[in-house]
């Protein structure tokens, strides 16, 4: 139509390795174009580590060139195994550092629509990897207000608790009263969610990390600073030595000791350290997954 901008889709070669050069080469050359990659899942994006390692995370430290690409890689846990779960966060966070690219995993279809449109709005540009949803795609309680997405919205690094929100039957008690704060991050989020209003929990908050890095420190500050007295855990699906654990521990950590938390660091609730991203047996899988959600939200003792 008269005043929108070229689309184009290309269903590409199963070369990720070929392709995410081409795409990370046509982003220097068309600064101004939202161009973006995605895996077919991102376990497969390991095909490509060379353009990551050499280009992608370093072409502007080395080459002073900036690039805006935009690389989509679907991740969650959802038993469908080893090949099929996990887009490597771990390996993104590992790599980040002197503000290079932005690494984010999105729960909502506002924050999505708005970080893809920072992109373009920005006066500068760095590569975006986000982790995307699979069954967050169809899931009833991953949806946006209309004015989420018009004028006065923005694009969110944290996100809040549905039921600080309204949207939750969950009816939470004070700040002041509040037992634990649950820290996490993509579908495990839905999961906590309804296994909380299940046992009628009311007095454990779940706060939502959209952005990784660059590092909301002073939003997380924010947050957690309502909750002083309130014990701090990180909930992740992916293994222990795997996901953002390693990278979000020191972080919540120091962001801890500035607001002065009766807690000083995160405690771990999710799989054990593996050698491989996930199980390849269903069973398996659900039982992980219900045995991480009963440790984030049993409080002992």
């Amino acid at each position: 139509r008269d005043g929108q901008a070229q689309y184009e889709v290309i269903d590409s070669m199963l070369s990720e390795y070929a392709v995410l050069g081409f795409e990370y080469g046509y982003s220097l050359a068309e600064p101004n174009a939202l161009v973006i990659w995605e895996a077919q899942f991102g376990d497969f994006a390991n095909g490509a580590q060379i353009m990551f390692d050499q280009f992608i995370s370093s072409g502007e430290r080395k080459w002073l060139r900036m690039s805006g690409l935009v690389v989509l890689l679907p991740h969650g846990y959802e038993g469908q195994g080893p090949e099929h779960s996990s887009a490597r966060l771990e390996r993104y966070l590992q790599m980040s550092a002197e503000d290079n690219w932005v690494v984010a995993n999105c729960t909502t279809p506002a924050n999505y629509f708005h970080i893809l449109r920072r992109q373009m709005h920005r006066t500068y540009r760095k590569p975006l990897i986000l982790m995307t949803p699979k069954s967050l795609l169809r899931h009833k309680r991953a949806v946006s207000d209309k004015a989420e997405f018009i004028t006065g919205s923005s694009f969110h690094r944290i996100l809040w608790d549905d039921a600080q929100k309204g949207t939750s039957a969950t009816k939470l008690v004070a700040d002041d009263k509040i037992k634990r704060v649950v820290m996490c991050s993509g579908k495990v989020y839905y999961d906590l969610l309804e296994e909380r209003e299940k046992r009628g929990i009311n007095d454990i908050y779940l706060l939502r990390i959209e952005q990784f890095y660059p590092v909301p420190a002073m939003s997380m500050s924010k947050e957690l600073g309502r909750f002083k007295n309130a014990d701090v855990v990180w909930c992740q699906e992916e293994p222990k030595n795997q996901g953002a654990w390693t990278f979000m521990e020191p972080n919540i950590e120091w962001v801890l000791g500035r607001i002065k938390a009766k807690s000083k660091r995160p405690v771990y609730a999710g799989r054990p350290a593996s050698a491989s991203p996930a199980t390849g047996l269903g069973k398996t899988h659900k039982a992980q997954q219900a045995a991480l959600i009963d440790d984030a939200l049993t409080i002992k003792g």
